[in-house]
């Protein structure tokens, strides 16, 4: 489970679709920048895995074009303002659920879904299963351990204060049932999904806009949750959203990890 956890993730919420913004904007570049080294290109068949979104399936279908297919996936696929258009198709699937979507795919890709479905091994082996032999998989996750801090900068107390809410964060998804290293063990799940030549990276966001909004968004959303709790104090996630609002301070995104391998040819 990640930073759009559970209700987090629920594109009807409000809030939702600031905090889509700003994960498309810090990590479009990375995902894309995989793409291109993957290959894709005129007449593949590509399944976006969870979709959540518009940028990514805009991407693929752009670079597929008209003699390629991109399938949108998601259990609620409320995103998706218009109706489906070739090459993209958009169709309500669980990944964690229901089997997979067809077969034969180049390219199967799933960015911040994996670690939140109930059963992601599942998911995992529906991905692998839906590949063309020789087909790429591309997963991406964060990892809220590797590098648990908003402010890797702590030199003053707002700083110290948005890290004990990246704290109450943690511990609430923590509580959840959340595996917060989730992230660093996606290649060796690949690799025992039989992937081939299993490779791996990480980007993290030291500071930016999209990271302040990020965590504004992120915050707004459970802060009914963490007063619930005893996580955190409503004053103090008050005045941490005004310091957030004020722009002063360096916020860090959490790591995201990808990882991407061939199905055996």
């Amino acid at each position: 489970m990640t930073l759009t956890d559970g209700n987090l993730r629920d594109h009807r919420q409000s809030g939702s679709a600031e905090r889509s913004a700003a994960l498309a904007a810090l990590f479009d570049p990375t995902t894309f920048r995989h793409f291109e080294a993957l290959g894709v290109g005129p007449g593949w068949r590509c399944w976006e895995v969870g979709a959540g979104g518009t940028t990514v399936v805009s991407w693929l279908a752009k670079r597929v074009g008209p003699t390629g297919k991109v399938l949108a996936t998601d259990p609620d696929p409320s995103w998706a303002a218009s109706p489906s258009r070739p090459p993209v198709e958009v169709r309500v699937h669980d990944v964690s659920v229901d089997g997979p979507p067809g077969d034969g795919f180049d390219l199967v890709h799933a960015r911040l879904v994996l670690a939140q479905v109930p059963d992601c091994a599942k998911a995992l082996r529906a991905m692998v299963e839906a590949l063309r032999p020789g087909g790429r998989l591309l997963v991406e996750d964060v990892d809220l351990a590797l590098q648990p801090l908003v402010c890797p900068d702590e030199y003053g107390p707002e700083q110290q204060l948005a890290n004990r809410m990246r704290e109450a964060l943690r511990q609430l998804l923590a509580d959840r049932g959340a595996d917060l290293a989730y992230g660093r063990g996606l290649p060796r799940l690949l690799r025992a999904a039989g992937l081939r030549r299993v490779e791996a990276d990480a980007y993290f966001p030291v500071t930016s806009p999209a990271c302040a909004s990020l965590e504004a968004s992120t915050i707004h959303q459970i802060r009914d949750e963490l007063i619930r709790e005893g996580l955190a104090g409503a004053y103090d996630i008050d005045r941490h959203l005004r310091n957030v609002a004020a722009g002063a301070m360096d916020l860090a995104a959490p790591p995201m990890i990808s990882a991407w391998g061939r199905r055996k040819v």
